[in-house]
């Protein structure tokens, strides 16, 4: 159920911490980049979500439309108006409550959200208790109301022993953010316009600023490489728990990676150091130890050990072994066991694919389709020039090279250069004395 609610992400600052030229907001966590997971966590409760944007403003905007339509992005002048205050002007909510979110908080949950609106207070602001502060504003609350927000280096030694700092996330009524955003000054050390001020000049009208205490693992802002990877361990161990939940078996879970688009039906196993990647799909099937799958789908099928299954490939009723790569192919009903390659290919049911074989798929400039009818017996260490088909029932002959063509049912295959035999080379070459 969706509620009466705006939700303003601010999503425009550069990230200089990140050390890094991409948009702060833009780099990965699980597969989807941060500021998806605050968008998606907003969608879950309003359908009016409002994303400012500024640095990498086309990027970011192009990137949150491959999976949401429904968003409203407004453009913040940073050059005049820096800073989180400067986020806030020209917004026109829909609703009378403005829940302020940030872009960098990809762990935030819907069920946390939802506790802003429990509260009818004018401001609501959400606090972290942190057992050390330190370099951290400190929130003065008494009788269970903000008083004021103090700065570190501006705090007494009885505030500095105050433990309770600012998590970043408000909740506004509109005629509070009407009434003292344009009342906002940028005269201070950093020249920029602090969505704070308006917590300072809303207690000095007298108005209700309630704290909401938060869990820092939601709330804590991803400022960093190491926050990162940090938040990525979360959100894998998340999608690990809710996957194992809905009956999924994982072994050594904590070795398996696993990314947001990935799904599974039916009765999966998926044994430890996998790697599962995109908006790969898993159904009834049991993917081996230290196998890596992007973008692809598997269903009743069995994966690895090793094996790789690249972008845009379909497994279905197949068994693929250790050391097969297969890429933007369809294989159902096959047997490929070990050490194969296997790319822009169509494989019929019954075919068995032999070690070593490779699909020769590529020239240099063009890709070529190979197709593979049923019940092809494929050789081991054979090579298959694209473009080529292979109707039903044909035998390959292990060594053999099948260049481009159509070869019809009912064949044998076979190209081999016939042996040479040259009498007494070995001990000529090595010397009488060597032994075997």
């Amino acid at each position: 159920m969706l509620n009466p609610l705006s939700i303003v992400i601010l999503a425009a600052g550069k990230g200089s911490r990140m050390k890094s030229p991409k948009a702060k907001v833009l780099h990965e966590i699980c597969g989807r980049e941060m500021l998806y997971y605050s968008i998606k966590a907003a969608l879950e409760i309003t359908d009016d979500v409002i994303v400012v944007v500024a640095h990498q403003r086309d990027a970011v905007i192009a990137a949150m439309e491959k999976y949401f339509n429904n968003l409203t992005f407004v453009t913040q002048d940073a050059e005049n108006f820096p800073g989180t205050g400067g986020a806030m002007m020209g917004i026109k909510p829909k609703y009378d409550d403005v829940l302020v979110l940030n872009g960098d908080m990809p762990l935030i949950e819907r069920t946390s959200i939802e506790k802003f609106l429990a509260n009818p207070a004018d401001i609501v602001m959400s606090v972290i208790s942190l057992e050390n502060p330190s370099g951290y504003g400190r929130v003065v609350i008494e009788n269970d109301r903000v008083q004021r927000i103090v700065e570190e280096k501006d705090a007494s030694a009885s505030e500095k022993a105050i433990h309770t700092v600012n998590a970043g996330v408000y909740a506004f009524k509109h005629h509070v953010l009407q009434t003292y955003i344009p009342r906002l000054s940028n005269a201070n050390a950093q020249g920029e316009y602090y969505l704070t001020d308006v917590i300072e000049m809303a207690r000095r009208d007298g108005l209700e600023i309630s704290p909401l205490f938060v869990e820092e693992v939601e709330f804590k802002g991803v400022n960093s490489k190491n926050d990162l990877t940090n938040a990525e361990m979360i959100m894998m161990d998340r999608l690990r728990r809710t996957w194992m939940d809905a009956g999924v078996i994982m072994q050594l879970p904590e070795t398996i990676y696993l990314e947001e688009g990935v799904t599974f039906e039916g009765e999966c196993l998926i044994e430890n150091g996998v790697r599962l990647c995109g908006n790969t799909q898993i159904i009834n099937s049991h993917i081996k130890a230290h196998s890596v799958i992007e973008d692809s789908i598997v269903k009743n099928s069995d994966v690895g050990p090793l094996a790789h299954l690249r972008p845009l490939s379909v497994l279905e009723d197949t068994h693929v072994g250790n050391f097969v790569e297969v890429k933007k192919s369809t294989l159902k009903g096959v047997k490929a066991g070990h050490l194969s390659y296997l790319g822009d290919a169509t494989i019929d049911s019954g075919t068995n694919i032999g070690a070593g074989t490779i699909t020769c798929n590529y020239d240099g400039v063009k890709k070529y389709q190979t197709i593979i009818g049923k019940n092809v017996f494929v050789g081991s260490d054979s090579q298959l020039v694209a473009p080529v088909e292979i109707c039903d029932n044909v035998m390959i002959a292990a060594g053999t090279t099948v260049t481009a063509g159509k070869y019809e049912s009912d064949l044998l295959i076979l190209s081999r250069t016939p042996i040479r035999k040259v009498a007494g080379f070995f001990s000529k070459f090595f010397g009488k004395g060597k032994e075997c």
